[in-house]
């Protein structure tokens, strides 16, 4: 979404300003349920649902008690600020809703580690339902008398686990499965859940992002997940510093292709005529960056730096027209490596959204990029490939260990968009900065420091793009060119495919450098004015208006 200051033309490209669902735990998550209104509003206290659903899908068949848990019946997250633990007993008890976040305590669940989802689709046609299956293999960190999914709406039809039917209830966004036996801890465990997928399925927000969830175009559909969307999609364990490996097996009619992370393992053409697409993550992947796309595409091929395997995906009417700034694809695979190192993941590509999306997403290896961003400005549009670039290192390989540590994704991928826009006939960086400077104690009011957002509701603001790219830049100023540059390299490298935090980052900081930078960055990430910028004692702060 173009959101323009006018000091500061495009600066905040990418921006996700997002409102989470955090308290949202009302009966909307049975929409599409038979016998149940499109709509419903939250009663102070609801009565306990249990529906009973029979009938089996395409690709489904155990039957399942499935229902809505009344308000208070369910285990309280951890304590906001520190994150859920398991209990140490051998006692089965049940899982957590969710891990404690404090900006969203229900976001992933407790008691158990995803090892694998497999998602199967067996999609019809634009903007119909069709079968799923989700079947995930877990193992379980403390005995569990029951455990979470987050999953929102599509109709439920049957959960097994280790193909023994359970018992499933609705609770919100969480889906509570009660295995017919209890999982001893340490237990590997698979669960299997059948259901509708509803391809229009969506929720709006009034901020940058609009709709998210299922996105559809013309002739298929994309994902939007992020923040927390994918619930609406698969049942999941949905926070980004969670993750696993995917198997996707999506099967379309014919001359519909599907598109997924990774690689793609087989295509087969089916008794039937259908066609089914098997792909593999390769790594794991966080619910929020997932990415399945199924439409009229046209599949390029080439390479980047190091023989590395380059796949776009683009509609077949959009090829041309988005052809030379998807081609920059390898000079910038290059620019960043100089930088970063080397490219975290297997191959990378650019999967080109024919939608009206006002942001691209680094979904992991294959970033989504709008139609709209690849037809315009040479040098706006390369701000957002390389943006969604730099994410596959920061933010997808290094994942973020709670929300409040948003800005060390946004904050980085910010910074090398503007660094390389430099040299590329965009606006210098100390521009940039020095125009972020200016505004930085309105946004530090408005949406908290960039290591401590106020609420949920302003994690994706002005604050965690240009806002914390100048914390980076402070930083910079502070040490010098080259010891920053050893600071983010060893960053990416140290925390290659593992979750980091704020803490994290200042602690490497500091040893790169030699030097404590704790006091240097804490009134930077945590402080209610913005510190004086090192190097620039003329850049003066604005004041805040109330």
């Amino acid at each position: 979404m173009e959101i323009h200051d006018p000091r500061q033309p495009n600066q905040f490209r990418g921006l996700r300003g997002l409102r989470g669902l955090r308290g949202l735990r009302c009966l909307r998550g049975l929409r599409g349920l038979p016998g149940l209104p499109a709509r419903r509003t939250c009663p102070t206290r609801r009565t306990a649902l249990l529906l009973t659903l029979t009938g089996a899908i395409g690709i489904g068949g155990a039957v399942a008690l499935v229902g809505a848990l009344p308000h208070g019946d369910h285990p309280s997250p951890a304590h906001p600020g520190t994150l859920a633990t398991t209990p140490s007993s051998t006692t089965p008890s049940p899982g957590a809703p969710g891990i404690g976040d404090p900006l969203l305590p229900l976001d992933g669940n407790g008691g158990y580690t995803v090892r694998r989802y497999t998602l199967a689709f067996d999609w019809r046609a634009p903007r119909t339902r069709f079968d799923a299956r989700t079947t995930i293999s877990a193992s379980a960190t403390q005995a569990l008398s029951r455990f979470d999914l987050d999953f929102a709406g599509n109709t439920l039809h049957s959960v097994t686990v280790d193909d023994v039917p359970a018992r499933a209830v609705r609770d919100g966004d969480e889906l509570v499965v009660t295995p017919a036996k209890p999982i001893p801890r340490g237990g590997a465990f698979t669960v299997r859940v059948d259901y509708t997928a509803d391809p229009t399925q969506r929720r709006h927000r009034g901020d940058a992002i609009g709709d998210y969830g299922w996105v559809p175009t013309p002739d298929g559909t994309v994902l939007y997940p992020q923040p927390d969307g994918a619930k609406m999609i698969f049942p999941a364990d949905d926070h980004p510093s969670l993750r696993a490996p995917v198997t996707f097996l999506v099967t379309t009619p014919p001359g519909v292709s599907a598109v997924a992370n990774g690689r793609l393992v087989e295509r087969v053409r089916q008794p039937d005529g259908r066609i089914r697409w098997t792909y593999d993550s390769e790594r794991p992947v966080a619910a929020q960056l997932v990415q399945v796309a199924i439409g009229k595409f046209t599949f390029l091929e080439s390479s980047g730096p190091h023989g590395l395997p380059v796949r776009d995906v683009v509609p077949g009417d959009l090829v041309s027209d988005t052809a030379a700034y998807r081609s920059l694809t390898p000079e910038h695979l290059a620019w960043l490596e100089q930088r970063l190192g080397p490219y975290p993941f297997r191959r990378y590509g650019v999967l080109v959204g024919d939608t009206d999306l006002p942001v691209a997403l680094e979904t992991q290896s294959l970033s989504l990029v709008p139609k709209g961003d690849l037809q315009g400005d040479r040098v706006d549009a390369e701000r957002d490939l390389v943006h969604e670039l730099t994410h596959q290192w920061t933010g997808d390989s290094v994942a973020i260990r709670r929300w409040s540590d948003l800005w060390l994704s946004e904050g980085h991928a910010r910074f090398y968009e503007r660094l390389y826009s430099e040299a590329h006939g965009g606006d210098s960086i100390e521009s940039a900065m020095r125009a972020a400077y200016e505004q930085h104690d309105q946004w530090r009011q408005d949406d908290g420091a960039p290591a401590e957002p106020r609420t949920e509701a302003a994690l994706f603001k002005q604050v965690r793009y240009d806002g914390s790219a100048l914390v980076l830049y402070a930083l910079r100023e502070k040490v010098g060119e080259e010891t920053f540059d050893r600071i983010e390299r060893s960053w990416v490298t140290k925390y290659q495919g593992r979750a980091a935090g704020t803490q994290d980052f200042v602690a490497l900081a500091s040893e790169v450098a030699g030097e404590d930078l704790k006091p240097f960055l804490t009134p930077w990430l945590y402080g209610d004015r913005t510190p004086s910028m090192p190097g620039h004692p003329d850049w003066q702060v604005d004041a805040a208006q109330d």
